[in-house]
């Protein structure tokens, strides 16, 4: 039987499907990373969402291992390029909750041009302030898209209904829809909105130097990792209007496991500002594309031979 750690919960569907085949499936969510290696050392493979990293060193301890699923799309938890040098199958399952992601970037955006967070508090407190709740209107905008993977592509995809120019780009992707660069951007966006995944090249991508090309103010879109944004550098540019505002899924200062935060003054800071709306990073977690991405994992496995 070829054994798979579920290091994290998933749709049911996923452990049930498995087992019908060839697979035996342990589910592991609360064992830590030492106990896994003591018990469990002949592993075919691992399915795991954000709970720790996949190191190295963890992976070195699992001479059977043969593939990595994250039920997700960002894979900066996992060291891929170390997997795959051993022949293991890495997988995300980006395609599962692209949907979701694109949806809620849209809600976010509208809640914030039409003051809906605001509003609906003053609401509940007996204030009826229609002139300082009046909103702006997304028609007619320049929305400009980094990363045209399978959440950017959506993401434009779902705005396409409302009159909108759409500018993306992508470095390592060419010839699609609304292909552009990011001098462009720089140029003529209203609205950015990151679709990227946590590397190197992109951590704090966006910084104050970054900020400062914009010719006009934007709004800022992030969905993607926390830390692909230099938080400080946001708040300095709310403070000074070059950023009008923010929709922000993700922030710098979430722990490994997204499941709380770290504290910073800057943190703070960011929480008191009415130019800015949060989610606890949820941007792709819908009851469907919980199932999504169970399926999408799931025909991924099943191609391993």
């Amino acid at each position: 039987m070829r054994k798979v750690l579920f290091i994290d919960s998933v749709h049911p569907l996923l452990l049930e499907e498995l087992k019908k085949t060839s697979y035996h499936c342990i589910e592991a969510y609360s064992l830590s990373k030492e106990a896994i290696i003591k018990q469990y050392h002949d592993l075919f493979g691992i399915v795991i969402r954000s709970r720790f990293k996949i190191d190295k060193d963890f992976i070195d301890c699992f001479d059977k291992l043969k593939f990595i699923a994250r039920s997700g799309s960002g894979m900066e938890n996992i060291d891929s390029e170390f997997a795959q040098a051993k022949n293991i199958y890495c997988f995300n399952a980006a395609e599962g909750n692209k949907k979701a992601v694109a949806e809620h970037a849209l809600g976010m955006l509208l809640s914030l041009f039409n003051n809906l967070n605001k509003a609906d508090q003053e609401v509940r407190k007996g204030i009826w302030n229609r002139k300082k709740n009046r909103g702006i209107e997304l028609n007619g905008k320049t929305v400009g898209i980094i990363g045209y993977g399978n959440n950017g592509s959506a993401f434009a995809e779902i705005l396409s209904g409302f009159e909108v120019t759409i500018l993306a780009y992508d470095k390592y992707k060419t010839k699609f829809s609304s292909e552009s660069d990011m001098q462009n951007l720089f140029e003529e966006c209203d609205i950015l909105s990151l679709h990227i995944p946590l590397t190197e090249e992109t951590k704090y991508l966006v910084d104050g130097n970054f900020l400062n090309q914009f010719k006009k103010p934007i709004y800022l879109i992030n969905t993607s990792r926390g830390q692909c944004v230099d938080t400080k550098a946001l708040l300095k540019n709310l403070k000074s209007n070059k950023v009008s505002g923010a929709c922000l899924d993700v922030l710098e200062y979430e722990k490994t496991s997204f499941e709380s935060l770290n504290e910073s003054e800057t943190l703070i800071q960011l929480l008191k500002s009415e130019k800015v709306i949060l989610s606890p990073h949820v941007a792709g977690w819908t009851e469907e594309s919980k199932l999504k991405l169970a399926q999408v994992l799931l025909q991924k496995i099943k191609s391993i031979n």
